[in-house]
């Protein structure tokens, strides 16, 4: 049973597809959703966030209905939970405790595992409940000693030993990415991110750009592991797209404190693609969600380029209002490859890797900034005349700056 909570007029419909969402999200993790209560009311209350009133409603139509599973839209208060559970007699969950949930079932690499475990267990710790004075060590001295600490203060301390012993192998995935990162800058090629709402279809059109065949599903928080592959633009030019984690309304802090090192991928990257479903209808409310979240994480200055994805699915005249709004967008439709050269050549002129043919002068024993120009473009004509070199060649206009020494 899927609840949620309206505080206003116009947050109703807001709240509508917030509780459908929900339940697309219940449904993925392998749930069966029988029904759905969203309360309006002035504001929300702190002991069982929609009143004690509506509670005894929910529970008996959880009864009628079979439900075993109350979810709630709003995240819980480690009170408001325990009163839930007490009144209801169901298990009680909330929105970040089923996207937890979706992301454990959903993690494949050793690194991904760690980073879901981190956001579980920094959910987990004050939520671990115990009665009064038994909280804290028993100290030393006569009426105190006893058999040492308290069971429930064990499991605090295991848990924090763990979330130690995860964040420094994340810190150590952390500095892995940072060599990878620095190899792929060192041949000169621009890093490209893919960010976007959840199931805005990112991962085919990462596919349809790299040729590659990173798996695709209609199920949200598919892709949790960053995949990089390079996408050949021809002249000896190349790029390596990365495609990330989808964003989503109500992103747990807990995934994004934990994929930080996964998500640097996005606020070191040269250019942003930030992919939207053209046929959504809360498109703008996605669009905020994304913006929202890369500013949470340090990327809201990142260049970027609007694509307007899934255009075989979106009516021409939706699709024409959708582009008039925002200017510089490009429509493209992975499936069909509809609008993907406009998309590329859009990213050429972002990143500066138009051709212009030049001529560059060296001195011969200069092998390194021959060999530079070799990788970074493509060289036309060698001319050897006493201890200089002049090259003939066609370099992307992002890095002449880098020849202003050697141009002729």
């Amino acid at each position: 049973m899927l609840v949620g909570v309206s505080t206003g007029r116009r947050d109703r419909r807001r709240t509508e597809a917030s509780v459908e969402e929900l339940g697309q999200l219940a449904r993925s993790a392998g749930a069966t959703v029988v029904g759905s209560v969203i309360q309006a009311r002035a504001r929300r209350d702190p002991a069982t966030l929609i009143g004690r009133g509506k509670l005894e409603d929910v529970a008996r139509l959880s009864r009628e209905a079979g439900a075993d599973l109350l979810v709630f839209d709003d995240e819980l208060s480690p009170a408001q939970q325990r009163n839930l559970e007490g009144t209801a007699g169901v298990k009680t969950v909330d929105r970040t405790q089923l996207i937890l949930d979706i992301f454990a079932r959903r993690a494949r690499s050793r690194e991904g595992q760690l980073q879901v475990e981190l956001a579980q267990l920094d959910y987990l710790l004050p939520r671990l409940t115990g009665h009064g004075i038994l909280l804290s060590r028993l100290g030393a001295g006569i009426g105190t000693r006893g058999p040492g600490e308290t069971k429930l203060e064990t499991d605090r301390r295991r848990i924090r030993l763990r979330i130690q012993w995860i964040r420094r192998e994340i810190a150590r995935v952390r500095r892995e990415r940072l060599v990878r990162r620095e190899a792929r800058r060192r041949r000169n090629a621009p890093i490209v991110a893919l960010v976007g709402y959840t199931n805005a279809g990112k991962s085919t059109l990462f596919n349809a750009l790299t040729r590659a065949s990173a798996p695709t599903s209609d199920q949200p928080f598919l892709t949790l592991d960053p995949l990089v592959r390079r996408v050949r633009l021809g002249g000896g030019r190349e790029l390596m797209l990365v495609d990330t984690v989808g964003f989503i309304h109500k992103l747990p802090h807990q995934i994004v404190a934990a994929f930080r090192a996964t998500l640097e991928e996005v606020t070191e990257a040269d250019l942003l693609l930030h992919v939207v479903d053209a046929s959504a209808e809360d498109l703008e409310e996605r669009e905020a969600a994304v913006e929202r979240v890369l500013g949470e994480i340090g990327a809201a200055s990142r260049p970027r380029l609007l694509v307007l994805s899934k255009a075989d699915c979106t009516p021409p005249a939706r699709a024409s209002v959708c582009l008039a709004g925002r200017p510089g967008a490009v429509l493209v439709s992975a499936l069909t490859a509809a609008g993907l050269p406009a998309l590329l050549g859009a990213i050429v002129s972002r990143l500066g890797l138009e051709l212009r043919r030049v001529r560059l002068r060296f001195r011969a024993g200069d092998r390194t900034g021959i060999s530079t120009v070799y990788a970074a473009g493509r060289v036309l004509g060698h001319e050897v005349s006493g201890d200089e070199v002049t090259l003939h060649a066609e370099l992307p206009s992002r890095l002449l700056e880098r020849y202003r020494e050697h141009l002729l």
